[in-house]
């Protein structure tokens, strides 16, 4: 049976011999490396099954390492470790496709714990199709584009998530904690308001045709109504 390999990118020595050291003994195969750049690299050579990244890394940091890994890969998982507490720097690292995020100083049994459900939900997670359609739009999620005639709109992960979840299910209400769910794998009440801002851009995006409505179900969730699916 083969092992998930795990590729960490973590500057500290120190703390990344630990990890290593941790996730191996859980039967982990880990590849490791000290900077952005060399996590780049490692990452389109090795095929990792997941990726924990430090923000703070030399020659290039997390966020732009994650920010090119995910217009290589938008199902790899990723967990980046950051001493930063501030918001705008999480929300950030979840724009760009991160899946978790541990605050430092942590318990190494923490991390391995969030690691195993992140590969435990990747695992279950339905293959995206390259594209799908509603109305006038083609969302093309391989390369988080969404598409309407000859104008196309460069998307965030996030916001190819939530309308790759929406265009599913035309015509059907969508709660938001499925949406939240899906994008910070909780449905914790404090994400309910990025979800609504989230929600405002895509509603600008779409209405640049009348094919489509995105609709708010108070209380409850949202509804594309379309009348092609």
């Amino acid at each position: 049976m083969s092992r998930d390999k795990i590729l960490l990118a973590e500057d500290d020595a120190t703390l990344a011999f630990i990890i290593e050291d941790a996730l191996v003994r859980e039967g982990f195969e880990v590849v490791s490396v000290r900077n952005g750049e060399q996590g780049l690299m490692l990452f389109k050579s090795s095929a990792p099954d997941l990726v924990v990244a430090d923000v703070m890394m030399p020659k290039m940091d997390g966020f732009e390492m994650v920010r090119l890994i995910r217009m290589i890969s938008l199902g790899v998982p990723v967990l980046f470790l950051t001493a930063r507490t501030a918001l705008d720097d999480v929300v950030k690292g979840f724009e760009l496709g991160a899946n978790d995020y541990i605050r430092k100083p942590f318990q190494i049994r923490e991390l391995v714990v969030r690691i195993k459900a992140l590969l435990r939900r990747n695992s279950l997670s339905p293959a995206e199709d390259t594209t799908i359609s509603a109305g006038d739009f083609t969302l093309d999620f391989s390369h988080q584009r969404l598409n309407c005639g000859s104008v196309s709109r460069e998307l965030s992960h996030i916001e190819a998530v939530i309308i790759d979840e929406l265009f599913r299910h035309a015509n059907e209400v969508v709660e938001a904690r499925t949406l939240m769910y899906r994008i910070w794998q909780n449905d914790d009440y404090n994400n309910l308001n990025r979800l609504h801002g989230f929600i405002y851009k895509i509603r600008k995006y779409l209405s640049r045709s009348m094919s489509v409505e995105l609709l708010n179900v108070r209380g409850v969730g949202y509804k594309l109504a379309t009348d092609t699916v």
